[in-house]
């Protein structure tokens, strides 16, 4: 069994989870998970407004080419992307089984205790039987595309900064 350099999972992870969280907003433009009315307060606002973070904070936003972006709701993201790229990397290593599919399963997995248990439960999203179909549609193959992105660059980076020893 070969040596497992943590240290080059964990920056491997990290630095996948942040490029698949580009990817995965590039999916959310193409096919955008929910309505505009349910957008209005996306679901890492509402999460943050229910642990008691104020409206004010969650809806921050800096102006970049004339347009208002949410910089709180890209930090949520950024964090969850890289948080679970790290999971992936130093997982896979430790478990191989986790990298079946290169990656597919365990982004499916991601979605369903997210988007399908946890979240609803939470009361921060409406039930799964209650969510459009568009929405279901575009953050299964989201999340199939975003920890695919991952295993991809993961990969690699995790090669690269072995065989820089």
């Amino acid at each position: 069994m070969a040596k497992i350099n943590y240290k080059a999972a964990l920056v491997a992870g990290i630095a996948a989870g942040f490029v698949s969280g580009l990817v995965k907003l590039g999916w959310e433009n193409l096919m955008p998970p929910r309505t505009p009315e349910r957008d209005a307060t996306n679901p890492p606002q509402k999460l943050l407004e229910q642990l008691g973070v104020p409206k004010s904070v969650t809806h921050s936003t800096y102006t970049y080419s004339g347009h208002q972006l949410p910089w709180v709701s890209y930090l949520v993201h950024f964090s969850f992307s890289s948080g679970f790229g790290a999971l992936y990397s130093v997982g896979g290593q430790l478990l191989p089984w986790i990298k079946v599919g290169q990656g597919i399963p365990f982004g499916l997995g991601v979605w369903e205790l997210f988007h399908v248990e946890l979240m609803p439960k939470l009361g921060t999203v409406p039930r799964a039987k209650e969510q459009p179909l568009e929405e279901h549609v575009s953050e299964i193959l989201g999340h199939a595309v975003w920890m695919w992105s991952t295993d991809l660059m993961a990969n690699q980076i995790y090669q690269h900064l072995n065989n820089q020893k």
